[in-house]
């Protein structure tokens, strides 16, 4: 065993640089930057949220496609955006912090046409009133506000979203590709 200064030492390095990693904004790590800047734009619009509150919230170490997911569950659910970063960051999953706030599968569904993926199946299988007997995963919570948004930000349906964000891989780059029509 290191002696008990070398120890200390071992463990202040380490602190620090756990410090300096999540002090780097998310979209540093993104190897575009102006896409990731436009896309905070566009959900600031959406979201009729200053500039300012999304470049905090990007500094919270939240991917970039969460953050619509921080306003949209903040807004419906009655709380502010901190509160919601505050349960993800302390390891809740994003249906977690909906049934938190009374969300359910119902309140993230946007009317799709054409292809359905598993959680579209899942609304077209139940009656409207069943919807919120849905388990959404992270993934299905994410994927339905930011088709959410981004149908909005550009007046399309959402399935020309969706087959932006296929081709895309994500959907940041579906923005940029949507924003480049």
């Amino acid at each position: 065993m290191a002696p008990a200064p070398a120890r200390a030492a071992f463990v202040q390095i380490r602190t620090l640089l756990a410090m300096c990693s999540m002090a780097i904004p998310l979209e540093a790590q993104v190897s575009d930057p102006g896409a990731v800047a436009s896309y905070y734009n566009a959900v600031g619009e959406y979201f009729r949220v200053p500039s300012s509150e999304i470049m905090i919230l990007s500094e919270w170490r939240l991917a970039a496609e969460e953050i619509p997911v921080v306003l949209y569950t903040a807004g419906q659910g009655g709380i502010s955006p901190e509160a919601v970063v505050a349960l993800r960051r302390a390891g809740q999953s994003w249906p977690a912090v909906a049934g938190r706030y009374g969300l359910d599968a119902a309140n993230f569904h946007v009317p799709l046409e054409g292809t359905l993926a598993r959680v579209y199946q899942a609304y077209v299988a139940r009656p409207r009133a069943e919807w919120s007997t849905i388990d959404l995963l992270n993934e299905d919570i994410v994927g339905l506000v930011n088709l959410r948004v981004l149908s909005g930000v550009f007046q399309v349906s959402p399935g020309v979203v969706l087959r932006a964000r296929e081709r895309a891989g994500s959907w940041v780059a579906a923005y940029r590709a949507l924003a480049r029509r």
